[in-house]
């Protein structure tokens, strides 16, 4: 894996790497992408819901929010700029995330709308480094993938 440079938040990503948060790893339903597992499964990772289809899994490209009609007419390409805001899908996606991973979809989405994208960023940036090692939490582990460390 090569050194990315961006003008974005960086997070140390796999052993020795960094790999920058962008906004284009923030999905539409206002999931950080940089936290999945998919990225730290696969030394390729994945660009995002917003970047190539290459190497994102089947339920990412057949998902029926970034697939969404409103969504497709929303200047933001965000869910926070649908008239239907927050929908009975989104909701749905919100309620599993905060339940199982401690997220919540609609807040990120919230604080993207009301602070803006950058000072977003910067939040994740702390709420999902582990505090024993430093690096990037995958939002799927109650672990560090790195350290082991226990964080939810």
């Amino acid at each position: 894996m090569k050194h990315i440079k961006a003008a974005s938040v960086q997070f140390n990503h796999k052993p020795g790497n960094t790999v920058p948060v962008k906004s284009t790893m923030i999905a539409p339903c206002g999931m950080n992408c940089s936290l999945c597992l998919t990225n730290f499964r696969d030394d390729k990772g994945c660009e995002g819901c917003n970047g190539s289809d290459e190497n994102k899994p089947y339920h990412c490209i057949a998902c029926s929010i970034k697939n969404c009609e409103y969504l497709a007419k929303s200047k933001t390409k965000f869910c926070y700029g649908c008239e239907k805001f927050p929908c009975t899908r989104l909701k749905r996606l919100d309620k599993r995330y905060r339940t199982k991973y401690g997220m919540s979809m609609i807040e990120n989405l919230e604080s993207i709308r009301d602070n803006g994208m950058r000072s977003f960023i910067k939040t994740e940036k702390d709420r999902w480094k582990c505090r024993k090692c430093g690096k990037i939490l995958c939002v799927h582990r109650e672990n560090c993938v790195y350290c082991g460390e226990k964080w939810r």
